[in-house]
């Protein structure tokens, strides 16, 4: 039971670790990923909705942005 969470807590790290300047915008995606998916389809959803929120996040925020000027 541990492993697979250090395994999954290790993943997250490393991909959150690697952002750039929109660090922010990125564990929000994360979060709101992570919280979907693990709605959606339990832990491993989370896992798979937090990476996909990280990647889309700050595409998701300039589109959210552009769209309410």
């Amino acid at each position: 039971m541990r492993l697979p969470l250090l395994v999954s807590t290790f993943a997250v790290t490393l991909l959150l670790g690697a952002c750039g300047n929109t660090v922010e915008q990125r564990i929000g995606g994360a979060a709101v990923g992570a919280g979907t998916g693990a709605v959606v389809a339990g832990p491993v959803g989370a896992v798979v909705g937090g990476a996909a929120g990280a990647v889309s996040g700050p595409s998701v925020v300039r589109a959210t942005r552009n769209a309410t000027r």
